[in-house]
Formats: structure tokens, C-alpha cells, sequence
């Protein structure tokens, strides 16, 4: 067993790697932006508008504000730290290059919690769209969460390239509708129907915020959605064909598509519906149509089919997310090595199938939508806190290294979405404390799990880990 000061490496065979490969060359820049918009594009259609019920339409424009400048300026960093470290690890080999193992470890299981969760909510939401229009006589129940975890999981089993392109026609079928959407509502809007929620008398409260101060800092989890997994795109790393070129222009294009779609809906469908209605709608861009052309409206039911593409879109990317994030904590030995296995098409089909099992339990025994986007949430935010400290800290400990991308700003840019994430991580508390606090619980499970077996475990192999120690065996030779 080789040891360093750190960590201890253990022992794996000569073809350890040969059943972890992953398949080269898949995607370029635009199918990279496509995926980016595919992790989130389910925010527009459903979730995001919970947030009205919490802190007001002027509440959640402010949530939509701060996380959309945290987001752009958290992109801008991810973008830098893809180009200079291109591994399936994303985030977690970002911050193992910068922060050392256990910060690695801590980020890339932040990351895990956060995509093992958000499918489960999506697909919470894909059975109220579904019950919306009356398919099959299903509900929104776990027949129809079943149902979404097998089929979506089987395409990703069959190969990423296919996969990939499969996600991109979706996701083009969920942008169109909100165009549809956007058009149709735009001569129906109305300023005051923003507003029509009464004032409830707690400090600050007003038309504009009817919940007060305290409703923005729980309209953040809300606003998060609207973003929510736009950072996956790194995960795509080893399957791009140039990451150093490819990786940037992907993730940017789609932060900026995401942040004009946003807004879009977040001020058309309750400025038509009205934000008292929207903020306890299981299908809100349908039921805006339809209060603005009647019940049958022709554009409502295509705009829910067209939803249903959306969340479809975002679940089928996020597995894709959680599978290349423990795939990569498991090859290096953070997590059990089992779980990095490949099958003959290079699909990691054992991490595939572990978070989607874990997923699915969770959506059929709490189908609870709200609760579970707050556990995302939860991982998402302390996973940008680690993301963006970083890309600070590499750029002080390493200022000399190559890089493809520079972020704008630089350290000021990633320090503006630090403090925001700090503040967007305390919220998950304000809003659901036993939900932040259960979730942190499993959390420090998993930090002791790696404190107390696998750091003495670790792969040296591993391409995160290789990248390490370069970095220390170049610090050796100064």
C-alpha cells in the first residue's frame, strides 16, 4: 500500500480501469448547452411557482434575482475550473485539487444528494402533469414514478451518445412549448394579478411582499429551481470531444438561456392567473392557459403534453448527473468500488440503478414535491458553497496553472456566488429545518464513512486522484 501525508492508497488490479471506461467523443458545445437546459428546463414548467405561496410574486422575483446573479457567477467559475480539470469527478475533482481529499469527498457527495433528490421531485411533478390530462385514469402516485425510473434508466443502460441526442429532441420539444407559452400569454398579462395575494402584517410586509423579509429568504429554495442543475454540465466531461473549448461555451449559453426563460415565466403565468392561484398549482403554465382561453383550450393541452416533454427532459439529464458523480467518487474509492463498474456500451449501469432505486423510495413514500425540491436544495447549496471556494482557492494556491477559460472577474465573481450560496444554504433551514437537518444527518454519515474507511482505500489510478498528486510531486520539485 502506498502511503502519502494525507491519505493512504489501496491496491487495485492491472485492469481495474478497463471496467470503468466511459465513451469518448460523445458530445460537443452544443449538445453540452443542450444538457445544461435539459438538468433544468422542468423549473419552468413546475416547482418554481411553490415560491408564490412563500414569499409572494415580489418575494420570489427577488429569490429569482440573487440565485440567478449566484448562478451566472458560479458558471462563469465552473466554467474556468472544466477547462483546466476535465474529469467525470466534476465538482468533486475540482475540489479535490483545491480543498484536498476529504473537501473533494465532501463536495462530490453534496453534489450526489442533491441529483439522487431532484429526479424524485421531478417525478412527483410528472404525475400531476400527467393527471392533469387524464392519462390512462392515472394519478399522481408511484405506479407513474415506477414507471418514469425504468424506462429512463433502461435508455441511459443502452449508451450515452444515443441517450444524449435522445435528451436533446426533448428538451427542443420543451423550449418550443415555452415560446407557445410565452406568446399566448403575453396579451392576457395583467400588473395587479401579480399582486393579489393580502398582505399577512409580519415585518416588512406589502403588496409587493406579502410574507415579508422572511418570505424572500424562503422563496430562495424556489429560486434555486429555476436553476437547479445547470453546474452538471462538467459531469459530461471525459465523453466531450474537446473540453477545453467545448465546456465553457456549452454551460454559459445555457445559464443565459435559462435566466431569459425564467423571467419569462415568472412574470407571465401569475401575472395572467394570478400569484394566489399559481402558488398552489401542481401545473402552472397549463392552468395559466387555460384561465386565459378557457377549459379546453387547444394551447393548454399542448403546452402540458409539451411540460410533460420538460420534466422528462430534466429527470432523463439528472440521472445522467448522478451516475457520472458517484461514478467517479466510487473509481477513485470514496464510495464502494462496485459502483463504478461499466458494462460493454461504457454505461455506469451500477450507479445508475443505486440512486435511482434510493430515488424512487423517496418519491412514492413521501410524493411530496415541495419536500424533496428543500432536500435537493439542501445538497445543491453546500455543494456551491464548496464549488465556488474552490475556484478561489485554486486560483490562489495555483495561479500559474493552464487554463482554457478565465472567469471574468475572477475571484470577485466566484466571492459574489459564495456569499450567496451561504445564504441560500441557511434558507433551506427557515423554510423546512427537519428537512435541512435530516438531510445534513445523512451528510456527516457519509463524512465519516470516508474519515473512518475509505480514505485509507483511495485509487491512485483515478483520474481526479492522478491529478493531485501531479500537483504534489510538482510542489516537491519547486
Amino acid at each position: 500500500m502506498a502511503r502519502t501525508s494525507r491519505i493512504d492508497y489501496g491496491s487495485v488490479g492491472e485492469d481495474y480501469l478497463k471496467h470503468r471506461q466511459l465513451q469518448k467523443g460523445a458530445a460537443g458545445w452544443v449538445l453540452l448547452a443542450g444538457l445544461g437546459i435539459a438538468y433544468v428546463i422542468s423549473g419552468d414548467f413546475s416547482g418554481w411557482n411553490l415560491g408564490l405561496a412563500e414569499g409572494g410574486w415580489g418575494g420570489l422575483l427577488v429569490a429569482f434575482v440573487l440565485m440567478g446573479l449566484m448562478y451566472t457567477c458560479m458558471v462563469f467559475g465552473l466554467a474556468e475550473l472544466s477547462s483546466t480539470l476535465p474529469t467525470a469527478g466534476a465538482g468533486y475533482g475540482f475540489a479535490r485539487r483545491a480543498l484536498g481529499p476529504l473537501g473533494g469527498f465532501a463536495t462530490g457527495m453534496a453534489v450526489l444528494i442533491e441529483y439522487a433528490v431532484a429526479p424524485a421531485a421531478i417525478a412527483t411533478f410528472i404525475g400531476g402533469y400527467i393527471e392533469a390530462l387524464g392519462l390512462f385514469g392515472m394519478t399522481n402516485s408511484w405506479p407513474v414514478y415506477l414507471v418514469t425510473y425504468v424506462v429512463f434508466i433502461g435508455i441511459h443502460m443502452w449508451g450515452v451518445g444515443e441517450a444524449l441526442k435522445l435528451m436533446f429532441g426533448i428538451t427542443a420539444i420543451a423550449v418550443i412549448a415555452l415560446i407557445i407559452t410565452a406568446v399566448a400569454l403575453i396579451p392576457h398579462f395583467e400588473v395587479s394579478n401579480l399582486f393579489d395575494i393580502v398582505p399577512d402584517g409580519s415585518a416588512g410586509s406589502s403588496a409587493f411582499l406579502p410574507f415579508g423579509f422572511s418570505g424572500v429568504l424562503a422563496a430562495l429554495v424556489f429560486g434555486i429551481w429555476f436553476f437547479l442543475a445547470v453546474e452538471g454540465v462538467p459531469l459530461a466531461a471525459e465523453e466531450t470531444a474537446d473540453p477545453k473549448r467545448d465546456m465553457p461555451r456549452g454551460i454559459i449559453f445555457a445559464i443565459i438561456f435559462l435566466v431569459c426563460s425564467g423571467a419569462a415565466m415568472l412574470i407571465l403565468v401569475p401575472g395572467v392567473a394570478g400569484a394566489e392561484s399559481m402558488g398552489v398549482s401542481d401545473s402552472p403554465l397549463p392552468e395559466a392557459l387555460r384561465a386565459a382561453y378557457g377549459e379546453n383550450a387547444l394551447v393548454a393541452d399542448i403546452v402540458n403534453y409539451a411540460g410533460l416533454a420538460g420534466l422528462v427532459a430534466s429527470f432523463f439529464s439528472i440521472v445522467y448527473a448522478y451516475s457520472r458523480q458517484l461514478f467517479a467518487l466510487s473509481r477513485a474509492g470514496y464510495l464502494p468500488r462496485f459502483l463504478s463498474i461499466t458494462s460493454s456500451r461504457h454505461t455506469p449501469w451500477v450507479a445508475l440503478l443505486v440512486p435511482g432505486t434510493i430515488g424512487f423510495i423517496l418519491a412514492a413514500v413521501t410524493g411530496n414535491g415541495g419536500l424533496l425540491i428543500n432536500i435537493a436544495v439542501f445538497g445543491a447549496t453546500l455543494s456551491y458553497v464548496l464549488l465556488n471556494l474552490s475556484h478561489i482557492m485554486l486560483r490562489i494556491k495555483e495561479p500559474d496553472l493552464p487554463r482554457g477559460y478565465r472567469t471574468p472577474g475572477g475571484v470577485v465573481t466566484t466571492g459574489i456566488a459564495l456569499v450567496l450560496a451561504v445564504v441560500a444554504l441557511v434558507a433551506t433551514f427557515v423554510l423546512d429545518a427537519l428537512a435541512a437537518g435530516i438531510t445534513a444527518g445523512v451528510f456527516l454519515l457519509a463524512i465519516a464513512y470516508y474519515w473512518f474507511y475509505s480514505r485509507h482505500r483511495l485509487v491512485a489510478t483515478a483520474p481526479e486522484e492522478e491529478f493531485a498528486m501531479l500537483q504534489d510531486s510538482e510542489k516537491t520539485l519547486k
